[in-house]
This record gives C-alpha cells, structure tokens and sequence, in this order.
C-alpha cells in the first residue's frame, strides 16, 4: 500500500531529526580505525569478502552497482528475490557504513514506490528499476532505459568515459574523481541524453537522485579510480576494501547533502558543455571559433 501524504511527512520529520542527532554525534564521537571499518562478525569484516559469484540467468539485478555487489558476494540473496526492506536496511548499514538515518529511509521510500509495506514485505532487486522512481535517464553508468531495458547491465562506455574524467589524486598519486570531475561528466550525461533520448525526462527530484549516486563514489568508494573500475564494471567489492566513512554513525544524509549531492549538482552546467564540445568541433574540422570569426572580421 502506498504510503499517505501524511505518512510521508510523518517519515521526513522522524528521519530529520533522528539523522540530526547522527550528524552532531559525529562530531564528537572517535572515528572507526582504517581496517576496521566494517563491523566484525558481518561480510567484509577485515577486507575478506565473501566469494565473488557473477549472477547466473534468472537472477535479479538491478541499476545500482553497489547492491548488486552486495549480491554478487552474497551478502544479499545471491538470486536478488525476495529481500526484506529491514534486511536491506541492516546489510547496506553494515557494508557500507551509511548512517542508520539513511538506512532506514531509502529502503522505506522504495517501498513506498512499490505500493509495498516496509515492515511486511519483500522484493526483487529489478524492481527497483521502475522508470523514474529512483531509477532516471542520464545515468553516468546506464544507458537511459529507452536504448537499455535492463537496466541491471552496465554501460562500459559510459564508466569509462566517467573515470577518465578523473582529475585528483590520492596521497599515493593515485588517480581520484573529484566533485568538479563529477559535475562536469554528469553536465555531458544530462546534455547528451536530452538531444538523444526522444522520451528523455528529467525532474528536480530525479537531478537530485543523480547526483546522488555519483556522490556515493566520492564518499563511500572515496573517489578512487582503482577501486571504482572494479566495482562498477564488475560489480565486484576488492579484496582488502571496507567503506571510506569512518564516521561511528556513518554518512548521514545531512552530511551527505551539504559536503558532497549539493556542490555536484550545483556545478552541472549543460550549456556550458555544449558550448565547449561546439568549440571542439569547430576546432577539429578547421573553422574559425566564434571569436577568431570575430577578430577577422575586424
């Protein structure tokens, strides 16, 4: 049953001040040492994951590489039926280290978003590729749904392009994204899909969704290109990986939102993407750009 304008409400303000409470707690609170991130006696604890099994047809996957890893290992229902929302709630909790706020409100907008009940009923991970709920067009990792029905299949082209746009570095000089990185890939995803997609759509609270995701590679995967080639195009969680959160009550969503979601989102700028891939192309096929057109004519 969907949930009543009221429940919703109902939901924001419990969830609002119960991750309040979380964010201040952070602030005080010691950090979780490097290596034990992951609490022990849950998968993962100590960098040693449970076997990696790629899903075998018939099993349900989803839009989300990092729930699908979670089933790749078995850490959720290998097959990805008939998962519980508390269950999804506690494992992603554990595995990630996502704040309890966080936890427990995603999986209770999904099911909102499948008429199901939270505390009551089950789901499949292809579900939660219902267009325009929580799944959207502009992926950074997906084809848009009208070119890709299965949304569960990763687009290698896309992450590619998405982690070459990689301009940080680590302390080790590794390669790391960056939020401008994402801003500015996500600018490109977001133009190009628009002029391509005939049925491409794209509400404020689906632009918020995006940036969401892509948000989640720079705190829980810390941006690292290494890390983040494994888990997106094989959904796969390294040996030896724990979350990059080492908050003791994890990444809340006020956190979550100021630090990272708003500052990627506020940097898309579709039209000055356009206006640099024009000046590209003028370049590579000889013409003068607008302003060497000017100057000549002068």
């Amino acid at each position: 049953m969907a949930p009543s304008s009221f429940a919703k409400i109902a939901l924001a303000a419990k969830v609002g001040v119960w991750d309040l409470y979380y964010t201040l707690a952070n602030q005080v609170l010691p950090l979780r040492k490097v290596g034990s991130v992951t609490p022990e006696g849950h998968p993962g604890a100590g960098g040693k994951w449970p076997e990696f099994v790629p899903p075998k047809d018939g099993d349900s996957r989803c839009s989300c590489p990092a729930l699908n890893a979670m089933a790749n290992h078995g850490i959720l229902p290998h097959d990805g039926k008939n998962i519980s929302f508390e269950e999804m709630n506690h494992k992603i909790r554990a595995t990630y280290n996502f704040g309890p706020s966080f936890c427990y409100f995603v999986p209770n907008y999904a099911a909102g978003m499948l008429n199901k009940t939270y505390g009551k009923d089950t789901f499949d991970l292809a579900e939660l590729d219902l267009h325009n709920g929580i799944e959207h067009d502009a992926s950074l990792i997906r084809e848009d749904i009208y070119f890709e029905p299965d949304q569960s299949k990763p687009h290698v082209q896309f992450i590619k392009e998405l982690l070459a746009e990689a301009t940080g570095k680590d302390e080790n000089g590794k390669a790391i994204l960056t939020i401008e990185d994402l801003s500015r890939y996500s600018s490109k995803r977001r133009a190009d899909a628009r002029a391509k997609n005939p049925e491409f759509t794209l509400e404020k609270i689906h632009k918020t969704f995006g940036s969401s995701n892509a948000s989640t590679l720079l705190t829980i995967f810390g941006g690292r290109v290494e890390d983040l080639e494994t888990i997106l195009l094989e959904e796969r969680l390294p040996e030896g990986w724990e979350s990059r959160i080492l908050e003791s009550y994890g990444l809340t969503i006020i956190t979550f939102n100021a630090k990272t979601v708003n500052p990627v989102e506020k940097g898309i700028d579709e039209e000055k993407y356009l206006a640099e891939k024009k000046k590209a192309e003028e370049a590579a096929a000889g013409a003068p750009t607008e302003g060497e057109a000017s100057s000549i004519a002068k």
